[in-house]
């Protein structure tokens, strides 16, 4: 079964987004909302609602993310200063769209999640 959500849409572009990569494993856009100067959504174009799951079939998209967010970084120019990478696990976690996805924070200072 097929899930709907904003995140699919994007994929599929049946919803305008700024895409600024995309394969078949992953696509990555620039948030509506930024939290950062550079703040990027890089999301698994396969629905897979929340980390818990994740299954071993999962682990080269899961892979491609993080390779992705590396050459964003880089290509953004905020690779050597630093960035953040952050994936929300359920209502606890923060997540808001139950579709596995990634942001890429930088640009600026980040200050510490847990003090």
């Amino acid at each position: 079964m097929k899930t709907i959500n904003i995140f699919s849409k994007i994929i599929s572009r049946e919803i305008l987004a700024d895409i600024i990569y995309q394969d078949n494993l992953v696509t990555a856009f620039r948030d509506i909302s930024p939290q950062a100067p550079i703040h990027i959504i890089i999301v698994t174009n396969k629905c897979i609602p929340t980390v818990n799951d994740v299954t071993i079939q999962d682990e080269i998209i899961l892979g491609r993310m993080i390779v992705v967010a590396a050459k964003i970084a880089k290509k953004e120019s905020i690779s050597d200063h630093g960035y953040r990478l952050i994936i929300n696990c359920n209502n606890h976690g923060g997540q808001e769209i139950y579709h596995l996805h990634m942001h890429l924070l930088g640009g600026r200072q980040l200050g510490p999640l847990i003090t």
